[in-house]
């Protein structure tokens, strides 16, 4: 059976700039929520600069997280072996990337990209 409404795909947003932008961001929410109003929640990774973003989301990481979305939840071990990449650094890139949100372990053992979007912001 299938919903009528139409759901929303699941977004992160990802966001270069300072601190200020995560306490514009609870500003905003501490607001609506004195006012009554009802508060969508936002999933957003925020990192400090872009060549830190470059670091955390290199080619090879990025790889990863487009192979997993695109042919689903899998071990580490079978991800390495469709990435022909070794283990270890498979296991250390998924490691890292479930660490800050982008990839979700499961109670099989599996990993798992929860985002249908992510959408970036870069900031001067």
């Amino acid at each position: 059976m299938t919903s009528s409404r139409t759901s929303r795909p699941r977004l992160l947003e990802l966001r270069v700039g300072g601190a200020g932008d995560a306490l514009d961001r609870f500003e905003a929410a501490w607001n609506r929520a004195a006012e009554g109003r009802r508060s969508t929640p936002l999933s957003v990774l925020s990192v400090s600069d872009l060549p830190l973003l470059l670091r955390t989301l290199s080619p090879a990481r990025w790889s990863l997280l487009e192979r997993l979305k695109a042919q689903g939840p899998m071990s580490i071990y079978e991800l390495a072996r469709r990435l022909e990449r070794d283990y270890k650094n498979v296991h250390t890139d998924v490691a890292r990337l479930a660490e800050l949100g982008l990839i979700e372990r499961r109670s099989d053992g599996a990993v798992a990209v929860p985002w249908e979007v992510v959408r970036a912001e870069l900031q001067l």
